[in-house]
């Protein structure tokens, strides 16, 4: 795995993508100032240490495996230390660069493979001065049909002054594992509804908000908001920092909640029979 970069330009905006690294995102500047938390630029410091991952077939974890038309699926963990297996695949595979010019790239997976999972995966990226808008489509290559899902793992640089506003109409309890406690999302605590500019908990918070609203505003301070934004299907938002000594939070736009494969409905996935694809996408904009 190498970390050879490529950049995109547009006015004032840059954009650096690590094709070799899952396709992820290695940093986004605006007028100098990073969007995002900016790579470490080491390889070996893994495909978390970057800007923003990509997320097929499945976000987050599951519990070891999931029943589907009658055959059980075993899964096997693919981080070292995570007992289940986690955001499928895409993240840490090598991808192709199809087209590439100032402002705009198109990468592809055409090999991904979990489980069960044969698919193909693309992203097309278009950076102008204001905005990126970043469309990943997974297709379903194999020959049986298959519950799919998809996102994106931005990372953002936390601060002291760091405050969030979304709507979403609850939110999933983590439970043990980093896994569902229940089998549906709860209303939201008062702590953690974010309809009106919140700050972060200063402790732990590791959850998925149902229903998201589809917009999602960072204030920074004195620096200029981002707006982070996304359609269906990605509806779910998890929200992730350890605590306020992190230099970093996670919001992450993806099609379900964790572990939905084993919860009632296969909420937020989507049966894509061979040759069907599903798109989302993700703009994040500072002006």
């Amino acid at each position: 795995m190498t970390g050879r970069v490529l950049t995109l330009s547009a006015g004032p905006a840059r954009l650096e993508i690590v094709p070799d690294m899952g396709g992820g995102i290695a940093g986004l500047w605006a007028d100098g100032v990073p969007v995002l938390r900016t790579w470490s630029g080491v390889p070996d410091d893994g495909p978390f240490a970057l800007a923003c991952n990509l997320l097929a077939p499945f976000s987050n974890r599951i519990s070891g495996g999931f029943c589907w038309e009658g055959q059980r699926n075993a899964l096997s963990p693919n981080l070292p230390g995570e007992p289940c297996p986690i955001h499928g695949d895409a993240f840490q595979r090598p991808w192709e660069v199809r087209e590439a010019s100032g402002t705009h790239a198109v990468l592809a997976l055409e090999q991904g493979a979990f489980g069960p999972w044969r698919y193909r995966a693309t992203l097309h990226c278009l950076l102008l001065a204001e905005r990126v808008d970043l469309d990943l489509t997974v297709t379903n290559r194999g020959d049986t049909a298959l519950p799919f899902g998809l996102g994106f793992h931005p990372w953002f640089p936390r601060m002291a002054d760091t405050a969030l506003r979304f709507a979403a109409s609850g939110v999933w309890e983590e439970g043990a594992g980093h896994l569902p406690a229940g089998t549906a999302a709860v209303p939201l605590p008062p702590d953690w509804d974010f309809h009106e500019m919140r700050a972060l908990p200063q402790g732990w918070i590791n959850n998925a908000f149902a229903d998201f609203g589809g917009t999602l505003t960072i204030a920074r301070g004195a620096a200029t908001p981002v707006t982070l934004s996304a359609g269906e299907p990605l509806s779910t938002l998890v929200v992730y920092s350890p605590s306020a000594e992190a230099e970093f939070f996670c919001a992450e736009p993806v099609s379900h909640p964790v572990d939905a494969v084993n919860l009632p409905g296969l909420p937020g996935l989507r049966t894509l029979a061979p040759g069907e694809a599903m798109t989302g996408r993700m703009t994040l904009g500072w002006r």
